[in-house]
């Protein structure tokens, strides 16, 4: 088994990868970190904050965060219903290293957005050792 799911035997080598299973898609580190910024959040608190992610998307992040013992889900049976969402002491756990990111991250937006202009450049092309294959592919010894 590999993947995913975390039980690969890489993954047991390697603590950094399984952590990375559960934090590496595009909203959990997001999700996370707003969770992170109140003691409390609403559903609504966190959709209105990562205007980007569809309420279907944000759903399912909670869920899986929920499921893994990271977030906390509060239901009040009341009209209009009412849901909160909180970290559990696991999901404080990871505040400080996600908050540290998302800095880095924001202190070098320039630097991710050139990755990312890199990347989008070289669509569609296979890079070798950073540059673009010689014809024929890297196989081919050309």
């Amino acid at each position: 088994m590999s993947g995913k799911d975390g039980a690969g035997a890489d993954n047991l080598r390697f603590p950094a990868r399984r952590i990375l299973d559960l934090i590496s898609d595009k909203w959990t580190p997001v999700v996370l970190y707003c969770i992170s910024l109140r003691e409390v959040r609403r559903f609504n608190e966190l959709q209105r904050q990562i205007p980007d992610i569809f309420k279907k998307m944000l759903v399912q992040t909670l869920r899986n965060l929920e499921r893994d013992g990271l977030v906390e889900r509060t239901v009040y049976q009341q009209v209009p219903p009412k849901t909160e969402y909180r970290l559990t002491e696991d999901g404080k756990r990871l505040r400080e290293p996600i908050s540290q990111l998302c800095a880095w991250a924001i202190e070098n937006e320039a630097f991710v957005t050139s990755l990312f202009a890199l990347r989008d450049n070289l669509k569609g092309h296979t890079t070798y050792r950073g540059k673009v294959p010689p014809q024929g592919g890297p196989s081919s010894g050309a």
